[in-house]
């Protein structure tokens, strides 16, 4: 089903990245536009260039209103959430009473690894893959186990399975922290790809927890597979959110939710949890999944064409580097290793072109001479961002 179609009765919106100028997100106080200096062009942190939805802005404004800004409370939010599945990925799995509100969604992850495993229990992880993993999963004292993923940036599971074996021979109890969709790759597991998952698994007696932030956010011609509607998934325990695909990061809210097989691992959450998201954003992520629909085809389209100029863009002006774009998230995987500029290009570019990108080593094994792109902007702003990198490499 392409992006149009699934919101067919609602009017079309324009293409959100094309919106706003480069002096308008100067204004901007968030992280991705303070954090360097103004003549540097920030394509680095998760954050996109877009206005907030107008079904979103409404909610939040009738909100304020009301004076709406109380403690989060109710099952709007994973009703909402429901809906969404059954409408975007024919998912019509997702119960309601299996889910739990939590304040985003590394923090869900944190409480979801306390539900099924122990201090100092092992993590496998996939790398390269979005650093809070490492950071988030070592501050709460477990030890990281890698499987590295294929050149292709697919699962590979010889090394997913070798990965397990070692988990489970350090005793007990090893959890699978999958990124689905991937980060930083933009890789789309499989339905058949997440059975294997589930398989392997079960017979190396490892818990999974998936990260599907980014569910979303799918390229034309993709397909997302909730990891819980898969054979054997019963037993996992996703973590899910609107913040990545309405640029919400700031109005924090997530939902975790339970297979069936492990709801009652869920009903351990403790009830303080649920007191850290914030009230309003779980009105805003409501009204998202809700009626947000045309902005996100929208959104889904632009990135599309993004996607597409980024590709000739490199073509043209860096042609030794080697991208391969996503199938979903904003983000853009480039191997820069053909430019000769070490393990670090992000640092070249930064110093010589004054773009701000993502060091690819910070996602693990993998990542060294790498960067990731968030190409989730104006095509203005992308071209010249590629302009500045070609002209770091020349000087």
């Amino acid at each position: 089903m392409d992006h149009a179609s699934k919101n067919a009765a609602v009017s079309p919106v324009a293409n959100p990245l094309r919106q706003l100028s480069l002096d308008r997100l100067r204004e901007r106080t968030s992280m991705k536009w303070r954090t360097y200096p103004a003549d540097v062009l920030p394509l680095w942190v998760a954050e996109m260039d877009v206005p907030l939805a107008e079904p979103v802005a409404r909610a939040v404004h009738d909100a304020m209103e009301r004076g709406d800004t109380g403690y989060p409370a109710g099952t709007d939010y994973a009703e909402a959430l429901a809906d969404f599945a059954a409408r975007r990925w024919d998912w019509d799995g997702l119960a309601v009473g299996h889910t739990a509100i939590v304040p985003d969604v590394m923090l869900g992850i944190v409480e979801m690894l306390k539900l099924v495993s122990g201090p100092g229990d092992p993590v496998v992880v996939n790398c390269p893959v979005y650093p809070p993993f490492y950071q988030f999963v070592r501050n709460d004292n477990r030890p990281v186990v890698e499987a590295p993923l294929s050149k292709e940036g697919r699962i590979d599971f010889t090394a997913l399975a070798a990965a397990f074996r070692d988990a489970a021979g350090r005793g007990g109890r090893a959890v699978y922290l999958l990124c689905s969709p991937h980060n930083p790759t933009g890789t789309v597991h499989t339905a058949a790809e997440l059975e294997e998952v589930a398989r392997l698994a079960r017979h190396h007696g490892v818990r999974v927890v998936i990260d599907e932030i980014h569910a979303p956010i799918v390229a034309e011609g993709a397909r997302f597979v909730p990891y819980l509607s898969v054979p054997g998934g019963a037993d996992g325990l996703s973590l899910m959110s609107a913040s990545k695909a309405w640029n919400l990061a700031g109005l924090k809210a997530a939902l975790a939710v339970a297979g069936p097989a492990a709801a009652d691992d869920l009903a351990r959450l403790p009830e303080e949890v649920g007191h850290g998201p914030s009230h309003l954003g779980v009105i805003a992520h409501t009204a998202a999944l809700r009626q947000g629909g045309a902005w996100l085809d929208a959104l889904l389209a632009g990135l599309d064409e993004n996607r597409r100029l980024l590709d000739e863009l490199l073509g043209d002006r860096l042609p030794a580097v080697r991208h391969r774009p996503g199938q979903a998230t904003y983000l853009a995987w480039l191997d820069c290793r053909g430019l000769g500029l070490g393990d670090d290009p992000a640092a070249v570019f930064l110093e010589r072109g004054r773009v701000a990108l993502s060091r690819g080593a910070d996602f693990g094994p993998g990542g060294a001479g790498f960067v990731r792109l968030n190409l989730a902007t104006s095509p203005e702003i992308l071209t010249e961002a590629v302009r500045r990198m070609a002209s770091a490499v020349k000087a």
